[in-house]
């Protein structure tokens, strides 16, 4: 059965250059009902799309992306799979104009689940093809890889490192909504070490430096702002502790005291007093001074 979405039809336009005209697509995703329109500028070979992966963040369950053709959005097809698992994370649709992919529809999930199948067999057929071609070359005694890498060649190695850039870059983008809010709500007033404990404790794996990093590449794709490289103020240690206590419950302003202090326990951060069991009123304590100086607007009972 066909469900028409509530939300916002939002259109996606991508040219090439910036001097290719937009006015067409535009038209076509008007026609459509999209009463938003975002454009992006860039290869369609690229995997920099800072509109796109902005427009991903800020997407908001119900509405849905629509784009005049599958080319004007992905690169390829494990490039628009990505995509439509980040829209269906955050509960938003894909609908493209000229080919039969709908998710709002039956019909365009089942042309979604053979696209599917398609990526996965090109996987295994180039993988195929990869093995084939090194035991040939192995058979007539020549040696595998790139010969550019493997003379050092500059140039050569300068492309694999763009290429690496880009990937790491892709993978970062990806994730965004899972860590981006912690780290913005927490920094520069808490370490990256702490914030990094905060996102293991929710089950995301990053070390400090992993984290640091990630977010300096935001910077310098003009996707976050250059305040979060800031050094961390040095601190006392209850003065840490009762931004740390602050920091916890402006993330989730539903927890209880009891549960701060499990979470403080989990992170094995030691009491003011050195110890390791957290009593709810040493919680209470460092909340009660965190919303007298402003670091937090309202109380937990």
């Amino acid at each position: 059965m066909t469900r028409s979405p509530s939300g916002r039809l939002i259109g996606y336009i991508r040219v090439s250059t910036d001097e290719q005209a937009t006015e067409a697509q535009e038209i076509e995703l008007r026609s459509a009902g999209c009463s938003i329109i975002v454009q992006e500028h860039g290869s369609g070979a690229s995997r920099a799309r800072p509109a796109l992966a902005k427009l991903l963040r800020e997407i908001s369950a119900d509405d849905t992306l629509v784009v005049v053709r599958l080319d004007r959005l992905a690169r390829s097809v494990s490039h628009l799979l990505a995509v439509i698992e980040e829209l269906g994370e955050r509960n938003a649709h894909f609908r493209s104009l000229r080919d039969p992919i709908d998710t709002t529809t039956p019909q365009g999930m089942f042309s979604l689940q053979v696209l599917g199948a398609v990526a996965q067999l090109e996987r295994a057929l180039i993988s195929e093809r990869t093995k084939a071609g090194i035991r040939a070359a192995k058979s007539k005694g020549k040696r595998p890889g790139n010969p550019g890498i493997r003379e050092r060649e500059p140039e050569m190695l300068a492309k694999v490192t763009a290429a690496q850039k880009e990937a790491y870059g892709k993978r970062i983008q990806v994730s965004l909504n899972q860590w981006l809010p912690t780290v913005k709500r927490m920094r520069p007033d808490h370490t990256w070490d702490e914030i990094a404990r905060m996102l293991k404790q929710r089950g995301s794996d990053w070390t400090a430096e992993r984290l640091r990093r990630a977010v300096k590449w935001l910077v310098t794709e003009h996707l976050a702002d250059p305040g979060l490289l800031k050094k961390s103020p040095a601190r006392p240690p209850e003065d840490r502790l009762m931004s740390l206590v602050a920091g916890i419950h402006s993330s989730d302003p539903d927890l209880t005291i009891r549960e701060i202090a499990t979470q403080l326990e989990r992170l094995h951060e030691r009491t003011p007093r050195g110890g390791t069991r957290w009593a709810p009123s040493s919680v209470k304590n460092l909340l009660d001074r965190a919303k007298r100086i402003g670091l937090v607007d309202t109380g937990i009972e």
